[in-house]
């Protein structure tokens, strides 16, 4: 390859085309990051060249600014045509540089001399009559998802349409024209408007440095794309992926416009490259699922840092088809896209709800994806159910059970090596006598008379996250009601956990103070399962820190004098909060939390059951 520095003027002389593949990533700069660091370089120059030719009447003594390099590869086209060349990195680069030279186009062409105009359109633009299609007029020319708005962008007299408006190539045009002509004063004096113009042109045109390494034939494009953005880049490990499997594509002479629109085209979405949260790290969506479907192929861990090359020795180990292997990412990506629009009364949903929303246990994120990927006859619904169901429980026991959790990312690893061996027809059996066979603590199941003890005794307020806490007794409001209730499910997501006997009970439930004894046992016992319950937010502050019953709530002047139970039975719809009224009518005592954590104890277990234990082997 070789490697030398060019103006803009030099780079876009003559009638070329610089073209960024398909496969390359979508335009994703933006104002804070580069278009802002970009102009106050640009501005910087241009002022430096007004200084000089003022003082100096020329330009030599004008250091250039380098703006970093662009790779191209040239392609094979005939003679009389317009020369191309794939861009395979720095596409980001010369975009912005595009757009910035077209914009100063713009605000030449409205207040400076026709000659600054046309000399930066000739930088933007091919001649039409040497065309063959109209879009070849342009010198760079994005990848597909960015031609409609690129388009748009460049045309001086069309008007954005509105669903353009937004996207990222419109927005940094309308940045770099709007700073532009603050930069020039386009109201104030004629002749410093004409001269600033000019400065603006000879700055873009021969005062900014790229680095261009052009290709030879026999070098490796991938390889040089890969050593120049895979390490401390911005570059999602999706990007990387998309690049290998198209190179692949080409090397295989496939349809890569057939394989982009059918396979990889919803990848390039804002839907995909979004950041979501995962744990306490916010990640592309895209590559959570990339580093989940590698996962459920490799049966091994896959680190996040390490998502593009583990799967770039996958591809080579395999040696499979650039076909092969996008059809297979995109058929579990719909699965893993559906995720979040799983009906949420379905068991598929509400596992997604309890155990990937609110539990936040993306390490189980593989393991769902393998089962929702089979087809109902390669698996069974009611294998499907039970593989679930079983996870479901093991997870939620633990979890109230206050059991580590260290040792999941290697024990979901050992399962999907079981599952696989199994196969997706006996999933839910496979699942079931994994969790059950083993007494070690890392991967124990907890039984019934544990989970009990634990609701009578862990101050699971104190121990589990609003959001966990909240899942687990909106579980127990749909345990209580019945097929006969006019809505059997709970609303998810939206209610607070209130304490029945506050927090701080001492000011209207209190002990004697020598009974130091039962001081400290009912603080624990508010913090337990027996003494929350769900109610919505603009109840919660009313309850507040209030006494039980109305007759209390008159005597110690609380304000409006209703005790908590006549306002819970006046406003909660819930039908826990029915029970708790309905079975409490004069107090609410530490021995009700304990019977109350009892009984809510064993629709835990009925809800989550767990089968017999496995003699050891």
């Amino acid at each position: 390859m070789k490697a030398d520095t060019r103006t803009p003027a030099e780079i876009f002389s003559g009638h070329v085309r610089y073209v960024i593949p398909l496969f390359q990533r979508p335009y994703v700069w933006n104002r804070t990051d580069q278009w802002e660091p970009l102009w106050s370089d640009v501005r910087t120059v241009a002022e430096q060249v007004l200084e000089t030719l003022a003082a100096y009447g020329g330009e030599e003594k004008i250091p250039p600014h380098f703006l970093g390099a662009i790779v191209l590869e040239q392609q094979w086209i005939q003679t009389g045509f317009i020369s191309v060349r794939n861009v395979i990195d720095g596409q980001q680069r010369l975009t912005t540089l595009q757009i910035l030279i077209d914009a100063a186009q713009l605000v030449a062409e409205q207040y400076g001399q026709p000659i600054d105009a046309k000399g930066l359109e000739a930088m933007v633009l091919n001649p039409a009559d040497l065309t063959q299609h109209p879009d070849e007029v342009f010198k760079v020319w994005p990848t597909d998802r960015d031609q409609d708005a690129y388009r748009s962008a460049m045309d001086n007299g069309q008007q954005v349409p509105e669903d353009l408006a937004n996207s990222n190539i419109v927005l940094a045009h309308g940045y770099f024209v709007k700073e532009m002509m603050e930069w020039v004063e386009p109201d104030g004096d004629e002749e410093k408007r004409r001269q600033r113009i000019t400065a603006l042109t000879w700055t873009l045109h021969r005062h900014l440095k790229l680095v261009v390494i052009d290709l030879e034939p026999g070098d490796n494009a991938q390889v040089i794309f890969e050593t120049l953005n895979h390490r401390g880049t911005p570059l999602l490990a999706a990007d990387l992926i998309k690049n290998l499997v198209f190179q692949l594509a080409t090397q295989q002479k496939d349809d890569l416009k057939g394989l982009y629109d059918q396979y990889w085209r919803p990848f390039d979405s804002n839907r995909w490259r979004r950041n979501v949260r995962q744990g306490r790290l916010y990640r592309p969506y895209v590559d959570i699922f990339m580093n989940y479907w590698l996962v459920t192929r490799l049966l091994s861990d896959v680190p996040a840092d390490r998502v593009f090359t583990e799967f770039r020795d996958h591809v080579r180990r395999m040696q499979l088809s650039a076909r092969e292997i996008m059809r297979d990412i995109a058929a579990d990506a719909d699965v893993y896209a559906g995720l979040e629009h799983l009906p949420w009364d379905s068991l598929e949903g509400t596992f997604f709800y309890r155990v990937i929303s609110v539990m936040e246990a993306s390490i189980v994120g593989p393991f769902l994806l393998w089962i929702l990927r089979w087809p109902e006859e390669r698996m069974p619904v009611e294998q499907r159910h039970k593989a679930l169901s079983t996870m479901e429980s093991w997870l939620v026991r633990r979890m109230l059970c206050k059991l580590t959790t260290k040792n999941y990312n290697r024990i979901l690893l050992e399962l999907l090596r079981e599952l696989d061996q199994a196969g997706p027809e006996l999933a839910g059996d496979a699942t079931e006598s994994y969790l059950t066979r083993s007494t070690a603590s890392a991967v124990y199941w907890p039984s019934d008379e544990e989970v009990v003890l634990a609701a009578q005794t862990i101050r699971i307020y104190k121990d589990l996250t609003r959001g966990r806490l909240r899942m687990l007794l909106e579980a127990l409001e749909d345990k209580t009601r019945d097929k006969y209730s006019e809505h059997p499910h709970c609303p998810r997501g939206v209610l607070t956990v209130e304490h029945i006997m506050p927090q701080s009970w001492s000011r209207y439930w209190d002990l004697p103070p020598q009974d130091h004894e039962g001081r400290h046992r009912r603080d624990i016992l508010v913090q337990t399962l027996g003494n929350m319950t769900l109610v919505n937010e603009y109840l919660n502050p009313k309850l507040s820190n209030r006494p039980w019953t109305d007759t209390a709530a008159v005597s110690e002047e609380v304000e409006p004098a209703f005790g908590k139970r006549t306002l819970l039975t006046k406003y909660s719809l819930l039908k826990l909060n029915a029970e708790i009224v309905e079975q409490h009518h004069e107090s609410w005592t530490d021995a009700a939390i304990l019977e109350r954590s009892t009984i809510l104890a064993q629709r835990v277990i009925q809800i989550w059951p767990r089968p017999p234990m496995e003699p050891p082997e």
